[in-house]
């Protein structure tokens, strides 16, 4: 029982030391979303394989005039999948990963630039679902999204979720939902803001959490077993 009790914790997040827990969850979702329609994408094109990033000659020093930023420029991904970028026109990018996007345009700027080096972003407005709905990336189409929208774009609650317990994390912030009444559904079905991340808990089910986890050790224990068997019974 001690042994599934912390074979189940594995999948409760946000108790103890969540910070690590929740950045590595996060980072793991957004590097599998792929490119969609009408996803928003900032550029950045660097030389020498980004040499300009990590050069410290390019620091600015403490004398230098202080020059205002412009706002970076973004990149709409058409209904047609393309996505038109400077110098190289249109490019297929939709059902792609960033990694897999950057990797393309750099051989597309190989053209104009040498030994490119592409950094690519997201600059749409989206929230991150963890938990038993699995992680998923939700792009924002308006501002007035609440917390049963956004749970209905991840496919909703399924039977390993707890409507009692689903957590809003928003920077040094967290507040909770609690669908499992009308009343709770009326006083807690907040509006989300962008870079929210909902966490819906998993329910308790020690046994078949224990069962999966030690599957493969189950599994030779009764693959020996079987030859042992096997092997005295040709005797």
């Amino acid at each position: 029982m001690l042994a599934s009790c912390a074979s189940y914790k594995q999948n409760i997040m946000f108790t103890v030391k969540e910070g690590q827990a929740l950045k590595g969850k996060v980072n793991a979702v957004e590097k599998n979303y792929v490119i969609q329609k009408n996803d928003l994408l900032q550029l950045q094109v660097y030389t020498n394989k980004g040499e300009k990033l990590i050069d410290p000659q390019a620091i600015i020093s403490k004398d230098a005039p202080v020059t205002t930023v412009e706002q970076q420029p973004t990149y709409l991904v058409q209904t047609t999948g393309l996505v038109k970028f400077p110098m190289i026109d249109s490019i297929m990018l939709e059902s792609l990963t960033i990694n897999e996007a950057e990797k393309l345009l750099q051989q597309a700027y190989l053209k104009y630039y040498q030994d490119p080096f592409v950094v690519l972003k997201y600059a749409n407005k989206r929230v991150v679902v963890l938990g038993a709905p699995g992680g998923q990336v939700i792009p924002l189409t308006n501002e007035n999204i609440r917390v049963t929208e956004i749970l209905a774009l991840a496919k909703g609650i399924n039977n390993d979720g707890r409507a009692n317990n689903i957590r809003i994390l928003r920077g040094d912030k967290v507040l909770l939902s609690d669908f499992s009444t009308f009343e709770g559904y009326q006083t807690t079905n907040y509006l989300v803001e962008s870079g929210d991340i909902i966490y819906v808990e998993p329910i308790r089910r020690p046994f078949v959490e224990a069962m999966r986890d030690y599957a493969p050790a189950i599994s030779v224990v009764t693959t020996f077993t079987t030859l042992i068997v096997v092997i005295i019974g040709l005797k």
